[in-house]
């Protein structure tokens, strides 16, 4: 009988909200693994970084700390989106609270406004849009909401992770690197000379420091 009103009215709440909650833990571990991954890469990283500051490779240390960068804020998007989904199941189990007193399903702001954030993120938006056009049949959610997400350009990006390198430089090396200032690769002719005895002057200050 049961197996009868199952294909014929589909699943009961309790399933639906049990098969939601299966997928968003799954890709919970999901997130898990690549979070591990990317903090495995951003310490392999930091100690490459180390050596590049014993070198006085200050060119080559920049460029690996701004990859350093964007490993830790992709970290942190994945991260809040770990956050998300617990909020989203949270509400889920509200949800079937709900149904044991009113029969039906409730529209949730909270879940919409958290799946319209986890679905901008690449590795989650098949499953979490799945989920929403499920759940706006049950009556959870109402038409979902297509925003983009607001991002920097490109030369916005490459302002903030130049804001961050010497920060993480300086963290990174005891502060060896990161207090000599920024090294240009593009220099007007008539500071050449100038910076040319700069840089001469911030590797000899780096040596020592490195050689305490």
């Amino acid at each position: 009988m049961k197996s009868f009103n199952r294909f014929l009215y589909g699943p009961t709440p309790e399933e639906r909200v049990r098969e939601w909650r299966n997928k968003l833990r799954k890709e919970q571990r999901q997130l898990d693994r690549e979070i591990m991954n990317l903090k495995r890469h951003t310490d392999t990283s930091r100690g490459q970084l180390k050596v590049l500051a014993k070198k006085n490779d200050v060119k080559s240390a920049k460029i690996l700390a701004k990859e350093i960068v964007r490993a830790n804020k992709q970290r942190d998007r994945l991260e809040s989106s770990k956050a998300r989904i617990n909020s989203v199941d949270m509400q889920l189990q509200h949800q079937l609270s709900m149904v044991k007193v009113t029969g039906a399903f409730q529209k949730s702001t909270e879940i919409m406004k958290q799946t319209n954030a986890l679905v901008k993120l690449p590795q989650l938006s098949a499953t979490m849009r799945e989920m929403s056009m499920e759940m706006m049949k049950s009556g959870i959610m109402e038409e979902m909401m297509e925003e983009t997400l607001e991002g920097l350009d490109d030369e916005e990006l490459e302002e903030e992770a130049d804001a961050e390198v010497d920060k993480v430089l300086f963290e990174l090396t005891d502060g060896k690197l990161g207090q000599a200032g920024k090294v240009s690769s593009e220099l007007p002719q008539e500071d050449e000379e100038e910076t040319v005895a700069e840089n001469a002057r911030m590797e000899r200050m780096m040596a020592d420091l490195l050689s305490n």
